[in-house]
């Protein structure tokens, strides 16, 4: 029996595991958006601060914007670009991992 359970939870995690994605893209906040659509310096000193004052982190990804899930996985990536790989439904990703993407 247990190795039924196993075998089954081997199933499931490999078959979540193939939906996930990988998107990059620029970190903005809700208040600004596709106005970071750009990494820079001036777009993360902005992110930061709006974040800071009660906005949440969206990634800006081919003119779209996407809500993110794992706020704190965001932290000090505002106005960077970066690679998140996660569950994408519609607009929303459940963020497995972020990865600021080299230059």
């Amino acid at each position: 029996m247990r190795k039924v359970a196993l075998l089954t939870f081997a199933v499931l995690l490999f078959a979540s595991l193939s939906f996930a994605k990988t998107i990059t893209g620029t970190v903005s906040d809700a208040h600004c958006g596709v106005k970071h659509a750009t990494a820079s310096d001036a777009a993360a000193e902005c992110v930061e601060k709006c974040v800071s004052g009660g906005a949440s982190y969206v990634l800006i990804s081919g003119g779209k914007v996407y809500q993110l899930d794992a706020q704190d996985k965001f932290k000090g990536l505002g106005g960077k670009s970066v690679t998140v790989t996660g569950t994408v439904k519609g607009t929303n990703i459940t963020v497995a991992s972020v990865a600021e993407k080299s230059m």
